[in-house]
């Protein structure tokens, strides 16, 4: 490389010296011109060193996969459909709605309550199998309150009575009933014939004979009447007083047509110095 440059050096140099030429007129002087010597060649750059590989960009990690996402649980199993209410039982023979509850206050600040639930009132055929004759089966629950004034410490106490009324349209009973009358006879007579009322000897004589037989029936009827059936009368000592009445027979004889029937119950509350006492009437059923 240096040799190089050296013999190039050379060149330049020989070049430059003034090379004399010819001229027609000697006098005149020759007249040089002045080459400019080349410019030298720039040093050549040095070589630039190997390249160095740029290391290598790390590769970014791949991101970590999203979990894939879990099932949602399974919807719960929808609940089955709601069943209606079981229809209520039917009631039983004979069912009778209660009227309301009776109630009363006391002179003495006392109130007394009296009132039924589950009344059952039905006909069954009569034992004596007469048509005159009327039977049913009875039940309920009759329940009494006594309720004491604010300063009363006293504890209450009386009688709780329960019963039937039955009516009836026609009453046999106290009368005679059905009779059976009747009458039979023999009536014996003699006939006269041939008579004149000139000659009042008689011609002839003719016996005869006759008799009777006749009959009736006679039916005793009254006008309606009440028939009084008490059940039970309990005597009690407290605020609560109750009675249970259940498949209990009344019935009523010489009852001729329609009948009625209807529940009752009384209850007292007793001092030493009084009573108090409360109705209560159910529903007349017709039967």
């Amino acid at each position: 490389m240096y040799r190089a440059l050296a013999v190039l050096g050379t060149c330049v140099v020989v070049c430059a010296l003034p090379i004399p030429t010819g001229s027609a007129q000697p006098n005149t002087e020759p007249i040089g011109v002045d080459v400019p010597a080349p410019e030298a060649p720039p040093p050549p750059l040095p070589e630039a060193p190997p390249a160095v590989p740029a290391p290598e960009a790390p590769v970014p990690a791949p991101p970590p996969e999203a979990p894939a996402p879990e099932a949602p649980p399974p919807a719960p199993a929808a609940p089955p459909a709601q069943q209606a209410a079981p229809p209520p039982p039917p009631a039983p023979p004979g069912h009778v709605e209660s009227t309301p509850p009776a109630e009363t206050n006391t002179p003495d600040g006392w109130k007394l309550t009296l009132s039924a639930r589950d009344e059952t009132q039905a006909p069954v055929p009569p034992l004596t199998t007469a048509l005159s004759s009327r039977e049913y089966v009875v039940g309920g629950t009759y329940s009494g309150s006594l309720i004491a004034p604010e300063d009363e410490e006293e504890e209450p106490e009386g009688t709780l009575e329960v019963g039937y009324e039955i009516g009836c349209g026609i009453d046999m009973s106290t009368s005679n009933g059905v009779s059976l009358t009747g009458t039979a006879g023999i009536n014996p007579s003699i006939g006269l014939f041939g008579t004149e009322f000139v000659d009042i000897a008689p011609e002839g004589v003719v016996p005869g004979l006759g008799g009777n037989l006749g009959g009736g029936v006679t039916v005793g009827l009254k006008p309606g009447l009440i028939n009084v059936v008490p059940v039970t009368k309990k005597e009690f000592v407290g605020a609560e007083p109750w009675v249970m009445v259940s498949q209990f027979r009344v019935k009523i004889d010489g009852c001729v047509g329609e009948s009625f029937i209807r529940s009752y119950a009384f209850i007292t509350r007793s001092t030493k110095q009084s009573d108090a006492v409360l109705a209560w009437y159910g529903v007349t059923k017709k039967i």
